[in-house]
């Protein structure tokens, strides 16, 4: 938890005026945790620039140390990490992920290579979201695994390594970030891997992201069929990455101009972007935003009119809160579809997003894969954000257009976007 979690709520003020600015936003929280593994198991010292610098990736960089890899930041934005070859050096770590669920995600396979007891924990919040594919995964690769808890929960202790590899099975529906946990430990493993999926996948924009990197650190991947991964374990050799921007980041930003009618452009979200949630553009198109994306950034221009939609964010599902907020401004109801997993997060996010709005007079209500939401006028409110900082930076828009709108616990955006709400207020200018 952020060292502002408890702070005051913030209380939002319409823009005076629609915006017309260019901003910039944070790294990838995604493209960043990812490299970062790559990286600390690779051979050699890598080095990262655009590197995001927030409560998740710092949980990161803290699990990435205590397995014995050196990360060394020159900057804000930029670090070197010294990879251990595939073999990390400590015996007997005790990992804190915190609230980070990539991080968790991610570094429990890696847990299969070390020697001896490893110890993943996290913070409260974070031991009721499920860890059970990641835990079964280490099981079929011959490693020992005691919930120490809750089954298929934070804490847990993992012995049995180092393995050579083999083959899993894990279930794609419940979320990515467990299969890509396991795709980018696999280079590291001797024998590799062989990952069989026993459901459909859900956000494969983000196993594509995973395979990206393992490409750029030189790792081999093959897909002969859509259930089926293959991983040689060549290992990873050092590289040198330039993050590019959040695109879940930015979609708040660009929501902002959609809903005021203002110019936004975010620097650096090209058209080479390989982030899936780089997409959300196209969705605020549909509804009748004007929307440029080329070789400097993405710009969305409101232009006054924006129709509700039906749309499936299965492949983009952590902008569903930020849709949600746009919305409400529209004409004509907005339903929101292939998103049933996101109750899995940092808190069920349909119900949290319905529970909210219903606060503030806008009708909405859930359905199983997704939500509906009917335009209307919220009223003044204090939104709740249930340890998500999703919700407060999605609900946040709303009071760029009407008063009253207040955010509690405004430091929860520290988990991946710190100057969250000064960047906001550049909107202003």
């Amino acid at each position: 938890m952020s060292g502002a979690a408890h702070a005051a709520p913030r209380r939002m003020e319409p823009l005076a005026r629609p915006p017309d600015v260019t901003v910039a936003v944070p790294g990838s929280k995604s493209l960043t945790n990812r490299a970062l593994v790559a990286a600390g198991l690779a051979r050699g010292t890598s080095t990262l620039s655009g590197v995001l610098d927030a409560d998740d990736t710092r949980a990161m960089v803290d699990g990435l140390r205590t397995l014995g890899m050196e990360v060394d930041w020159r900057d804000a934005t930029t670090c070197s990490v010294t990879g251990v070859g595939g073999t990390p050096p400590v015996a007997a770590p005790h990992l804190d992920v915190r609230l980070s669920g990539t991080t968790a995600r991610f570094l429990a396979p890696v847990l299969a290579l070390v020697p001896g007891p490893s110890v993943l924990d996290g913070a409260a919040p974070f031991r009721r979201r499920p860890m059970g594919p990641s835990i079964a995964a280490l099981r079929a690769l011959g490693c020992t695994v005691t919930e120490q808890g809750e089954p298929g929960h934070l804490p847990v202790t993992v012995t049995g390594g180092p393995v050579a590899g083999g083959a899993v099975e894990v279930a794609g529906d419940a979320s990515s970030q467990f299969l890509s946990g396991l795709l980018l430990a696999a280079p590291a493993f001797p024998a590799g891997l062989t990952i069989h999926l026993t459901t459909d996948l859900v956000s494969e924009p983000y196993v594509d992201m995973t395979a990206e990197v393992l490409a750029r650190f030189g790792a081999t991947l093959e897909r002969p069929d859509g259930r089926t991964f293959v991983v040689a374990g060549s290992g990873y050799r050092a590289a040198d990455l330039a993050i590019e921007p959040d695109a879940s980041a930015a979609s708040y930003l660009l929501a902002a101009a959609a809903i005021t009618g203002g110019r936004v452009r975010v620097a650096g979200l090209t058209r080479d972007a390989v982030q899936g949630d780089a997409g959300f553009a196209d969705v605020l198109a549909r509804m009748g935003a004007e929307v440029v994306v080329d070789d400097h950034g993405t710009e969305v221009h409101g232009t006054g009119v924006l129709r509700g939609i039906e749309v499936d964010l299965g492949p983009m599902s952590d902008t569903a809160q930020t849709l949600a907020a746009v919305a409400v401004f529209a004409e004509g109801p907005t339903r929101i579809t292939g998103i049933g997993f996101i109750r899995a997060k940092e808190t069920d996010r349909i119900a949290a997003v319905v529970t909210e709005l219903r606060r503030l007079g806008v009708d909405a209500r859930e359905e199983p894969d997704g939500l509906v939401i009917h335009p209307g006028t919220p009223g003044p409110g204090s939104v709740a954000t249930y340890d998500d900082h999703r919700m407060a930076m999605s609900f946040a828009l709303l009071g760029l257009r009407v008063p009253g709108i207040a955010i509690a616990d405004p430091g929860c955006v520290a988990k991946t976007f710190p100057d969250y709400f000064e960047v906001l207020e550049q909107l202003r200018r």
